[in-house]
């Protein structure tokens, strides 16, 4: 494959890498497993600084953090509290997705060191499988952030105020050009988004970060961002299930599974993530070995809890139905349902 674009620019340090995750005590093990990952896998990297945005992580946690740090023999966590949203913009602000915590990130600009400027972020729920120096060194081509194009329909981008051909991304890694995010007074139009739309936004933070930054993301290759659907269900099921006006080739997705930087264990409704009991995903036996290696390595994984009211039976009816019925049926629910739902319903 053709990879000129992700050529190095020298336009920054390959031997000085920043990355950034958000979390709260629950997620602390599971950001413990990502960064052990980090660690391994990029032994070429001479320094590597790690910013944790702090939604109230216990002293316990955090010492277990800083002793992968010091095992590698890396800086120390830079710990930053988050921002409340909530306090920011003095309302309740709703949660669609995780948890209020990961809306922590769209301070990045405020938070972090001034003289910072370019950031990788990263959701916890990632396992680093290669070296992220080619990734550190893309050239984003003048855009605020490089992000993998996600699969949605346009009744999603119709829910935030994107046109049918927009760019949709997925937020859960980003690498974010912090110097054109102040410029451009990214956090202030997040704010004032969020704001207008009574706090009420459909996949929350990553749509209000979609919302705000469609026209200003570099779309990266999907082997940078391997999510969980790429795993669940085959390139043709993907295309009819999510129905996204414009997506990657089979080819770029196909590689994305076999060789990928990143993998990102997503949510999804056809399979569990590696921390729960029961995940199948490929690559569960590498996010259990660099938890075998961190300070969570005796820990049991989280009990798997079942689907309950409405969402329990939708589960099991589509479970008795053929796959491929299956995937026409929710693919329907996925694309127009959910949207329509959300729009109706916030």
């Amino acid at each position: 494959m053709n990879r000129e674009h992700y050529s190095n620019e020298n336009l920054h340090s390959s031997e000085k890498l920043h990355v950034v995750y958000a979390s709260d005590d629950k997620f602390a093990e599971i950001l413990g497993v990502s960064l052990t990952s980090l660690y391994e896998n990029n032994k070429d990297m001479e320094q590597i600084h790690v910013y944790v945005l702090d939604s109230k992580i216990s002293e316990e946690n955090k010492k277990k953090l800083s002793s992968v740090s010091t095992v590698y023999n890396r800086s120390s966590i830079h710990w930053i509290p988050a921002k409340d949203i909530s306090e920011e913009l003095h309302m309740d602000v709703a949660i669609d997705r995780g948890s209020l915590s990961q809306y922590a990130r769209l301070f990045v600009s405020s938070v972090l060191p001034a003289d910072l400027k370019r950031v990788l972020y990263l959701d916890c729920g990632i396992i680093i499988n290669q070296s992220l120096n080619e990734l550190w060194n893309l050239n984003m081509y003048g855009k605020t952030i490089a992000a993998l194009k996600d699969a949605f329909s346009k009744w999603y981008r119709a829910n935030i105020d994107l046109k049918p051909t927009d760019i949709m991304f997925n937020s859960g890694v980003m690498l974010i050009d912090l110097k054109r995010w102040k410029e451009q007074k990214v956090e202030k139009k997040l704010l004032k988004f969020i704001a207008s739309k009574n706090s009420r936004i459909q996949q929350g933070d990553q749509g209000t970060l979609n919302a705000v930054l469609s026209h200003d993301t570099y779309c990266f290759e999907p082997r940078f961002n391997s999510v969980t659907i790429y795993y669940d269900i085959s390139y043709k099921k993907m295309m009819v299930y999510r129905k996204p006006p414009e997506f990657y080739t089979e080819e770029q997705i196909k590689e994305a599974t076999e060789n990928p930087v990143i993998i990102h264990f997503t949510t999804s409704f056809l399979s569990r993530r590696p921390w729960i009991e029961g995940c199948q995903h490929r690559y569960v036996g590498e996010w259990m070995r660099y938890k075998g290696m961190s300070p969570w390595k005796d820990e049991k994984l989280w009990e798997y809890k079942k689907a309950t009211g409405v969402k329990e039976i939708g589960i099991k009816l589509t479970q008795k139905l053929p796959r491929k019925l299956m995937i026409s049926l929710t693919g329907i629910a996925q694309a127009y349902v959910r949207p329509v739902v959300n729009k109706l319903f916030g």
